[in-house]
């Protein structure tokens, strides 16, 4: 019998769960002479599910970061191309406005 994730996440087992998942044999054992080191594999699993859990977290928080850094390198990549445009239309509203200026007065009305 093995347990859920979840379950372990959640409490530890106690000493009857633990030993209602021994075989016959083992149960006769257990109730004989209790294993001291019964703690310490629970909390080794515990550890396990835990750094499982702490690697999952930083896969996905590598992924996040990676997505993020893309989307930034598309906005300086846009925000290039846009400077590049506004630097043209700035270029060509001053050719525009140095075409369409009224000569300079002769100063004869």
């Amino acid at each position: 019998m093995t347990t859920s994730s979840s379950s372990a996440t959640s409490r530890p087992l106690t000493r009857s769960e633990y030993v209602s998942t021994l075989p016959p044999w083992r149960r006769l054992l257990a109730m004989v002479n209790w294993r001291p080191v019964y703690d310490i594999e629970m909390r080794t699993r515990q550890l396990r599910i835990e750094s499982l859990e702490s690697e999952k977290r930083i896969l996905e928080s590598d992924k996040r970061l990676k997505h993020l850094e893309s989307e930034i390198e598309q906005l300086d990549t846009e925000n290039r191309r846009l400077a590049a445009l506004e630097s043209k239309l700035d270029a060509l509203l001053l050719n525009a406005d140095s075409s369409s200026q009224p000569p300079p007065a002769t100063g004869s009305n």
